[in-house]
């Protein structure tokens, strides 16, 4: 389908306002219908977003600026994002660069999955009642992308060393951004390491991983928007549980005698409880939303070691 509406005098002639721009950005992506599911969940709160963070305004501005006027060639930057999420179905946090967990902004591009976890529920209620009272010592993030779960954890437990911790360079790159625009170099740690090689004789309190999960099924039928995530940190295999498998494996090593595990499979839920049925794993319910995160304790990873 042509792009040419996009750059058509027409347009820049008759779309004056910022409001006009969002309302123009609804249009297309009704007409191009591009999924929501990245940060929004909805035309109004895309399009706003992305005209405003065209010309850097923070997201949550006064709406009475709606009715500003654009200078030439800030239609010309507006416009470009609008073809880039509507045509090129680019997901929003990666034309902005900027995507928020447990209230928080992450920078975020295309060598990292974009923050969309369940666990920021977790975090926020500071795992109670899993976790056991008292102090924390220790955390890891594993399978950490941009580091985000792990950075929320440490404002969650200030009094904890975390370690962000993944396979891809690129993605320890972006985890060690988010790391410095946190402010927060002394207490948390980005480390390359495929799942748990890097880090011998390392015991953590909490252990909490997003990994790769999605199955073969479900990853050919993804929409478009899911094809600029990198690929090595959505699938895993037929069932999608290559990766947590390893980690059940292997996770008592690297946990205190009184730890916690927390792990996100998503979909590939109902393969993990037909693979486990034995496995004492609890599903756990969230408020706002979201499925497949279980936890178990490292008690019991130790107790079922031989049938994982």
């Amino acid at each position: 389908m042509s792009d040419q509406p996009l750059f058509s005098n027409s347009v820049k002639n008759e779309l004056h306002s910022l409001r006009d721009y969002i309302r123009f950005a609804m249009s297309q992506f009704g007409e191009h219908r591009v999924y929501f599911g990245h940060g929004t969940d909805n035309a109004w709160d895309e399009a706003t977003q992305l005209v405003l963070a065209a010309v850097h305004l923070p997201w949550n501005t006064n709406p009475a600026v709606l009715d500003g006027r654009l200078a030439e060639d800030e239609k010309e930057q507006v416009l470009d994002f609008i073809k880039l999420r509507a045509l090129g179905r680019k997901p929003l946090p990666y034309i902005t660069h900027e995507a928020w967990f447990c209230e928080l902004p992450f920078f975020v591009d295309e060598r990292v999955l974009i923050p969309r976890s369940p666990i920021a529920e977790l975090i926020k209620n500071e795992f109670s009642p899993w976790l056991r009272e008292g102090t924390v010592n220790r955390i890891l993030d594993l399978c950490t992308g941009s580091g985000c779960i792990g950075i929320a954890c440490a404002y969650a437990f200030p009094e904890a060393e975390v370690d962000l911790a993944d396979i891809s360079k690129d993605a320890i790159d972006v985890a060690n951004i988010n790391i410095e625009k946190h402010d927060m170099v002394d207490c948390v740690h980005a480390i390359e390491s495929d799942l748990f090689s890097g880090l011998s004789g390392i015991k953590y309190d909490l252990i909490v991983s997003n990994p790769p999960y999605v199955d073969a099924s479900d990853l050919a039928s993804m929409p478009d928007e899911y094809g600029h995530e990198p690929e090595l940190a959505l699938g895993s295999g037929p069932d999608g549980l290559d990766i947590t498998r390893r980690i059940l494996r292997e996770a008592s090593d690297y946990l205190t005698e009184d730890g916690l595990l927390v792990v996100e499979v998503g979909n590939s839920e109902v393969h993990l409880m037909k693979a486990y049925p034995e496995l004492p794993i609890i599903w756990l319910d969230f408020e706002e939303g979201g499925n497949g995160v279980f936890t178990i304790t490292a008690q019991e990873l130790r107790e079922y070691r031989d049938s994982i």
